[in-house]
């Protein structure tokens, strides 16, 4: 068995995650057994080729790469990944990112030390060296009508602030996707990731069923690992992705918090987005969304094609 299995999706952006690799096998010290698994998500053909090409040039039977014929989003994709891996703990990590120090040594020592602890992030930056918030609270009706500075001030020992800048362990309730570390053990006993979600809110499903089903199910940073994030090179920024992202936020509430609250807000959501689509017309897709109820049935997983190998 393996200390740490790190899992990378790529998904038509391999210069990333080969930058992304090369990262992980300067910064990780020698005495760590660790392992990549880099799951290609249906990328263009192209696309895959150079993947599978600079790949090969990297000398390291540390490295493994694998292909989905079908998108299957960040979860799918990591689960799939997960069938290949053979780590005590699963290191999900964005292909858009750099560490900027031992990060998979640190996270593994602390996860080793803390029997409260099953998951666990370091701490984010951006290109340009700031810090970045790497925590969340749970997804909540409270934190979506009233907004998460409101619950920090309600309560802060609860709600830590996350605009703050922290160099101890923290214990949160939810850390983001991005660099996200978890045991093996706790991760396989509540299912991994909710394959029905396709993008966004994931991270926050799995951390929340795994504080609430395992022992010793604690979510913490650690900040004194650190990585840089180069958001959303996968994802861009179209509509498309806009409506994914409402889709998950209203799949994941109904699911841990219940159709009262779900409904609650997905009836807020079609008013305010009534209105906002007065003022700009290209709301009003997102108010039939949410007039409709926000089906899974319109996410992009239902939109794939079998990709070619």
């Amino acid at each position: 068995m393996k200390e740490i299995s790190a899992i990378l999706i790529n998904f038509n952006s391999s210069q990333f995650t080969i930058n992304c690799i090369h990262s992980i096998i300067k910064e990780t010290s020698d005495a760590i057994d660790y392992e990549i698994i880099i799951v290609d998500n249906a990328s263009d053909t192209d696309d895959f080729i150079f993947l599978k090409e600079e790949v090969s040039k990297i000398d390291s039977s540390k490295i493994k790469l694998v292909r989905s014929k079908i998108n299957t989003g960040f979860g799918g994709g990591n689960m799939y990944g997960v069938q290949y891996a053979n780590g005590k703990y699963y290191a999900f990590i964005n292909n858009d990112t750099i560490l900027q120090n031992d990060c998979l040594s640190i996270v593994y020592e602390f996860l080793e030390k803390t029997e409260e602890a099953a998951i666990c992030c370091p701490q984010q930056y951006n290109e340009h060296g700031e810090v970045q918030k790497s925590f969340d609270h749970f997804l909540s009706l409270r934190k979506e009508l009233f907004g998460r500075k409101v619950l920090e001030k309600m309560d802060s020992s609860k709600f830590p602030k996350r605009q703050k800048v922290y160099t101890n362990p923290l214990k949160v309730q939810s850390i983001p996707g991005s660099f996200l570390v978890a045991n093996a053990e706790a991760f396989d006993t509540v299912g991994g990731f909710d394959t029905n979600i396709f993008l966004y809110y994931e991270e926050t499903d799995l951390c929340y069923r795994i504080a609430k089903d395992t022992k010793n199910g604690g979510c913490f940073l650690v900040p004194e690992g650190k990585y840089t994030h180069y958001k959303g090179q996968s994802t861009g920024k179209s509509m498309a992705i806009k409506k994914e992202l409402k889709i998950s936020l209203l799949y994941v509430l109904k699911k841990n918090s219940g159709f009262i609250q779900y409904q609650i807000l997905r009836w807020w959501l079609t008013i305010k987005f009534l209105f906002k689509g007065i003022i700009k017309p290209k709301n009003f897709t997102l108010f039939v969304l949410f007039l409709k109820g926000a089906p899974l049935t319109e996410s992009l997983k239902h939109k794939q094609s079998i990709a070619k190998q």
